[in-house]
């Protein structure tokens, strides 16, 4: 069984940056996909950025050029730099992942979540 753990959110103010951290542990197969996606209150969930081991990535529009998605695959570890924030990313953030090598899912293994504040 794949355990997917989620770390880094806080309460920030409009400008700042966080970093979130992803890592994914037990489970047969490697981690071929790793994903975040967020959630905010009274919304849908949405994709925000994803990134494969071979090096492939996505980031949705809303936060291109802010955010930055990376990945230690000898850790199995994937993050997420989260710069220039706004109030609008405030969100629970999931992380998700995946054997299969894609970038916009199904992903199979989810985190709890952590959630993530921008105050105006």
């Amino acid at each position: 069984q794949v355990h997917v753990v989620e770390s880094g959110g806080g309460l920030v103010q409009a400008g700042g940056s966080l970093r979130l951290s992803c890592a994914a542990s037990g489970g047969r197969f490697a981690i071929n996909s790793v994903a975040w996606y967020r959630q905010a209150p009274g919304k849908q969930r949405e994709l925000v950025a994803a990134i494969t081991s071979g090096g492939r990535w996505h980031l949705a529009d809303a936060v291109k050029g802010r955010f930055d998605i990376s990945r230690n695959n000898a850790l199995n570890t994937a993050y997420l730099q989260m710069n220039s924030l706004r109030p609008e990313d405030t969100a629970t953030y999931y992380c998700a992942a995946d054997t299969a090598y894609t970038l916009d899912g199904p992903y199979e293994y989810w985190g709890q979540g952590t959630q993530v504040i921008v105050s105006s």
